[in-house]
């Protein structure tokens, strides 16, 4: 039995919004994410093939997932094509036999699945990653992971990634590439505001194709509005000027459920809670006179917070206190050490805001992170030497 594993995490800066081809999965626009830190957010994937398999199998935190899912066999086709295409290569008409073994897949979320944090995005990536390993493929793999969630091929890489949208009509031209790397941009950090950890009511796939079907706000920011703000962004990336970064990564989230909101019949991902954090994070910034802290939602309620390493400490006290935790204040942060501060009487005013126990569940705080890595001590392998899970749910 042959058997790889890999971690990887990312979320959005820029949305994709749509999609031009549903089946390849070729986007309307290019977008850019940020790679996070596996240490505090990660997809953990498993995979092997075996002579005693009878059939594929996938397993995500612990439950058996239907292995017809068209987007999942579509990632599965296209890593055995490539593999026999490398194979044929070198081998001629013999090819091993074992490309024709059937692959037993576990994935494991260290963070709420489907609930607008990218899980698909690092699921399907790590899977296209640990696949590649198990069969051989050493191209990129950006079309691979593309086929089963588009922004998964932007998490095959780390630091700042850019989603091109490509020209091609086969989608050939549509790959991730590297804006900067993880060590470019040392004291950015970034927080996850955990407001809920339920699935989502309607799929970010669903969503977007409704958008594309019926919002004309969808297709004018494809055309009108991205192209130049895709081009100021790298540019602030790669400047490390965090208040132009700041304003258009809120700038860009905010004309995503604009687009949301224009879909017909609407969707609405954000709660009472997203919008006190907005809120939250405005009158912080005006409070200081400068742009302190960004927003930015995926198809979800959650929240994540950008912010540089002098700051953090004091949004997270203003979060804490606009936000005060139910349970045990020790749970309200995981991820990376933050020290507390005290908050100012002229901040807690600035704020303005009738505090909301509980809207916020938790905060994750983490950094930029690199892309998927190899997990060799098999003691951190999901699957047993019988090819099943070793913790089923």
């Amino acid at each position: 039995m042959g058997a790889s594993e890999s971690k990887n995490q990312s979320l959005p800066l820029s949305h994709s919004g749509g999609k031009r081809d549903e089946e390849l999965i070729l986007p309307l626009n290019s977008s850019l994410s940020v790679t996070l830190h596996q240490e505090q957010l990660k997809t953990t994937t498993t995979a092997a093939i075996s002579k005693d398999f009878t059939e594929d199998r996938v397993w995500l935190n612990g439950q058996e997932q239907d292995t017809g899912q068209l987007r999942l066999q579509a990632c599965l086709q296209e890593i055995r094509r490539l593999a026999r295409k490398r194979r044929s290569a070198q081998d001629g008409d013999m090819l091993p036999l074992s490309l024709s073994y059937k692959v037993h897949v576990a994935s494991v979320n260290s963070f709420p699945t489907a609930a607008g944090l990218a899980s698909s995005a690092a699921g399907y990536a790590c899977l296209a990653y640990t696949l590649a390993r198990v069969y051989g493929v050493d191209s990129d793999l950006s079309e691979v992971a593309r086929r089963g969630s588009g922004s998964a091929c932007r998490s095959l890489y780390g630091g700042f990634v850019e989603w091109q949208m490509g020209q091609q009509a086969d989608g050939k031209d549509s790959v991730a590439r590297q804006v900067a790397p993880e060590s470019h941009w040392p004291e950015l950090r970034i927080l996850i505001l955990v407001v809920s950890a339920d699935k989502k009511p309607t799929s970010s796939t669903a969503g977007m194709q409704a958008s594309v079907d019926t919002s004309a706000l969808l297709r004018f920011r494809a055309e009108a509005v991205v192209p130049a703000r895709m081009a100021e962004m790298a540019r602030c990336i790669r400047e490390r000027d965090f208040c132009g970064f700041a304003q258009l990564t809120m700038k860009d989230s905010n004309q995503f459920h604009a687009t949301c909101l224009d879909t017909f019949p609407p969707i609405c991902y954000l709660n009472d809670t997203s919008r006190h954090i907005m809120q939250l994070v405005h009158r912080f910034n005006t409070h200081h006179g400068d742009t302190k802290a960004a927003y930015t939602f995926d198809a979800g309620p959650n929240a994540v917070i950008f912010t540089l390493d002098d700051t953090v400490a004091e949004f997270l006290a203003a979060v804490k206190h606009s936000f005060p935790p139910e349970s045990n204040g020790d749970t309200f942060l995981k991820g990376l050490p933050v020290r507390p501060v005290p908050l100012s009487d002229e901040l807690k005013a600035a704020l303005a805001m009738e505090p909301v126990p509980g809207g916020v569940r938790y905060v994750i705080a983490t950094q930029v992170g690199p892309g998927p890595q190899v997990l060799d001590d098999p003691h951190t392998h999901l699957l047993g030497l019988d090819g099943l899970p070793k913790l089923a749910a």
